[in-house]
């Protein structure tokens, strides 16, 4: 088995921030910090070189592969802001029905801009993605 390419590094959430070239997609980037702090109660920090995480989680697979993830996280990719942890809780789908223009793949929430999604509900999903995680043993 290889080893997990996603683990806590000690790179600089703000530096990261600041080299996104797309002013949009670091101003989205900053809000994103400060609404996962805020859901979470955790500092950002980097997970490989280019998630920003929120807390963590130890995983073990049925395959015997474990290891360990950031709770909730995001990254500020080029086509999107990719967001981890954001959904796959029960209520999930009637949240990303109010949510507003969103795309979903694989367990992740594409958002390409903040201002296309209601804050609200995205904060809700939030919350309870945050909850449901921390409740699963």
């Amino acid at each position: 088995m290889g080893e997990n390419k996603t683990k806590p590094t000690a790179l600089s959430v703000e530096a990261f921030l600041n080299a996104c070239t797309d002013e949009q997609r670091r101003t989205d980037a900053t809000a994103l910090v400060e609404l996962m702090q805020k859901v979470t109660g955790s500092k950002p920090a980097m997970w490989g070189p280019a998630i920003v995480g929120f807390g963590s989680y130890h995983y073990i697979y049925e395959s015997g592969r474990e290891g360990d993830m950031p709770i909730l996280g995001f990254s500020p990719r080029k086509a999107a802001n990719v967001l981890y942890g954001a959904i796959g809780f029960d209520g999930a789908d009637a949240l990303l029905a109010k949510l507003g223009k969103h795309t979903t793949g694989r367990g992740c929430l594409y958002i390409k801009r903040l201002a296309d999604v209601d804050s609200n509900v995205l904060e809700k999903m939030l919350e309870k993605a945050f909850a449901a995680k921390k409740a699963t043993p």
